[in-house]
């Protein structure tokens, strides 16, 4: 779907910028068999699944399967199944890869590559890997009470570890984020306020080098190139974004954190002057510090230069 670059606002701000889930809009995208997001979480699982599946001792991660269970029930009913076998053990089902798991154990007749990649895990790990393969969205837990992170399924993330941040505390997990000191005097109360009775959503863009949807910073370093035209750079570029949404677990104090992450071209992305427009005046405004965390500032007068004239164009952009 493409961005809606009405989000796009100037000056450039950290803040959370939380708005109300529509009543009837999904917050869970199925994989499909070509999804781009399948084929780069299937090879993170495959070789970096202790970088990607997380827990802090004692957190039960059932809780957290079910109630994604139910949310896609309810909109994407056959995709995601948590329920009991005869014997009393736990059945885990991703139906529409093929995939199921018996008390831990790989069945199914789906692609071979992601039954081998299910066998060879550790069992304990099998769940949340099953669960992210289903999904092109990232999980992450949310303890309402500790402003905790205590569990995390995160396979392509931008540019964080999520092994750094499991167990950490909201103002610790932003406290790298550059100019975010808004996020983290609000740390404590936006935990509360997502694992409350309410939806929200938040949506999050840069532009990144790196064309992948793993960006994690301990195995990709695709920078800016120093030289170059405008054209050359913006060509190169990649218009990267993320809906994240929050789905509250009623009653434990909990909320299921879900990232989508999008990459285009940039020009597939900015087809508007208004577009062009909107993206000139927030990369214009981002601060040093904003520029240095998100690794644009070598990138950001060419940038610029191509906005600029995308903004002036005189005709329709292609």
């Amino acid at each position: 779907m493409p961005f809606d670059f009405s989000l796009v606002g100037a000056p450039f701000r950290m803040q959370p910028g939380l708005r109300r889930v529509a009543a009837a809009a999904a917050q869970l995208t199925p994989s499909t068999p070509e999804s781009r997001h399948l084929r780069e979480k299937t090879s993170a699982l495959g070789a970096f699944a202790a970088q990607a599946l997380l827990a802090t001792p004692g957190f039960d991660e059932a809780v957290v399967l079910r109630a994604i269970a139910a949310e896609a029930e309810r909109t994407a009913p056959g995709t995601f199944i948590v329920d009991s076998t005869s014997r009393g053990a736990t059945r885990i089902a991703a139906p529409s890869l093929g995939w199921a798991l018996d008390d831990n154990r790989p069945r199914g007749d789906g692609d071979a590559a992601i039954g081998a990649l299910l066998e060879a895990l550790p069992p304990s790990l099998r769940p949340s890997a099953l669960l992210s393969l289903a999904f092109e969205e990232d999980f992450a837990a949310i303890d309402g009470k500790s402003a905790t992170i205590p569990w995390l399924a995160v396979c392509l993330p931008s540019r964080w570890a999520p092994e750094d941040k499991v167990g950490r505390h909201f103002a610790e997990v932003h406290a790298p984020v550059a100019d975010a000191d808004v996020l983290i005097a609000a740390s404590a109360t936006l935990a509360r306020l997502v694992t409350g009775d309410d939806r929200w959503e938040r949506f999050v863009w840069t532009i990144s080098s790196d064309r992948h949807l793993d960006q994690h910073p301990r195995r990709l370093a695709v920078e800016w190139p120093v030289a170059g035209t405008a054209d050359a750079q913006a060509g190169r570029a990649w218009f990267r974004s993320e809906r994240q949404t929050f789905i509250p677990i009623r009653g434990r104090d909990l909320a299921v954190f879900t990232i989508r992450v999008e990459s285009v071209p940039l020009a597939d992305a900015v087809t508007s002057r208004d577009a062009a427009t909107r993206l000139h005046a927030a990369l214009a405004s981002m601060s040093p510090a904003v520029l240095d965390y998100r690794r644009l500032a070598v990138a950001r007068d060419r940038l610029l230069e191509w906005l600029a004239a995308r903004a002036a164009a005189p005709t329709a952009l292609p």
